[in-house]
């Protein structure tokens, strides 16, 4: 059977590569395509610990079963459309892009995500700060390299079709959890210069308690689960920054 793989961020960058058919036996799992990729780039061995996948775009176990035709994308640590019902009743808009979040933007969100019904809008901006953050498992020494160093800009990576299925379904939990049913999460891939916005998030509600809940669940959520990726460029390098991906809701760690 064939099976297409799909690199990301600093797995890409030791790959050399993003997509490629890789051909298994018959009743082959994640872990036997995991080894194959292995014998085929043995860069990616010592990554092991720090890898989640994703099959056909849901997170997975490396016991799980392959098929013919599936798609397998490597998720290295992570950084973090639209589906809404009439206007004053749901509103879910999720987004990638690779245009600034600007003050444009912001003024939309501050006119669509509310409704007369609707006490409280909460707006979180992350932007991009000069201070590195955390490398990712195995950027150790290169961030130390740049120890003392100001972040030039920052380039995000995304898994689009998948971080998009994830930002919808951390909405879906907003609103089983916090009853907040007016709710933007908008996310910026490609570089983000200092000072400039990474993501927007938006949150509706009568009053301000679920949605200040809301804002702070997205961003933790997201940060913790959605396949996008971070490097922090300096003058004379970069650094990928984050932590092993968390496959499910809040509770449930991956593997």
């Amino acid at each position: 059977m064939r099976v297409t793989v799909r690199l990301f961020a600093i797995l890409r960058q030791q790959a050399g590569w993003r997509e490629r058919e890789l051909e298994l036996p018959a009743g082959a799992t994640i872990d036997d395509a995991w080894q194959a990729l292995v014998a085929l780039v043995p860069a990616l061995a010592a990554s092991r610990e720090i890898v989640r996948f994703a099959r056909n775009r849901q997170y997975a176990q490396s016991s799980e079963l392959l098929a013919d035709g599936d798609e397998l994308v490597l998720i290295p640590p992570v950084a973090g459309g639209a589906a809404d019902g009439p206007a004053d009743d749901r509103l879910l808009r999720v987004e990638i892009r690779e245009v600034p979040l600007d003050e444009a933007l912001l003024a939309e969100l501050r006119a669509v995500v509310p409704t007369p019904r609707d006490g409280a809008l909460v707006m979180f901006v992350g932007q991009t700060r000069e201070t590195p953050g955390t490398p990712a498992p195995g950027e150790e020494a290169e961030a130390a390299r740049h120890a003392g160093e100001r972040v030039a800009r920052l380039e995000y990576e995304a898994f689009t079709e998948m971080a998009l299925d994830v930002l919808r379904a951390i909405g879906n939990e907003i609103e089983e959890q916090f009853g907040v049913r007016r709710l933007a999460i908008v996310h910026r891939s490609g570089v983000v210069e200092v000072g400039e916005a990474s993501v927007v998030i938006a949150a509706a509600a009568p009053h301000r308690g679920p949605a200040f809940d809301a804002c702070r669940y997205a961003i933790e959520e997201l940060k913790a689960r959605a396949p996008i990726w971070k490097a922090e460029h300096f003058a004379g390098g970069s650094v990928w920054i984050g932590s092993p991906a968390r496959g499910a809701g809040p509770s449930q760690a991956s593997e």
